[in-house]
């Protein structure tokens, strides 16, 4: 396997399960029921864990760093957002 790959999923990971604990503390706030808490946890470790997989295997460079990138900044700006 490719290093680029290999960073290119780690850069996505890190920030990418930051993200989800951000989405999760915000539907509790919003609903504070657990169910709807676990139920957007699930989605978006899921999520997570195919883009991370197509990274790794199928993704061309380009579109893995783009994707990679993408997360990293939707990330940052909904941490300086709440």
């Amino acid at each position: 396997m490719e290093t680029w790959r290999i960073l290119a999923t780690g850069l996505m990971a890190v920030p990418g399960l930051i993200g989800v604990l951000l989405v999760m503390a915000k539907a509790r706030e919003r609903t504070g029921r657990a169910s709807s808490v676990a139920v957007t946890g699930l989605v978006g470790v899921t999520a997570l864990l195919v883009a991370g997989v197509l990274t790794l295997v199928a993704l061309p460079p380009v579109a893995a760093w783009v994707l990679a990138g993408s997360v990293t900044v939707i990330v940052s700006v909904l941490a300086m957002a709440s």
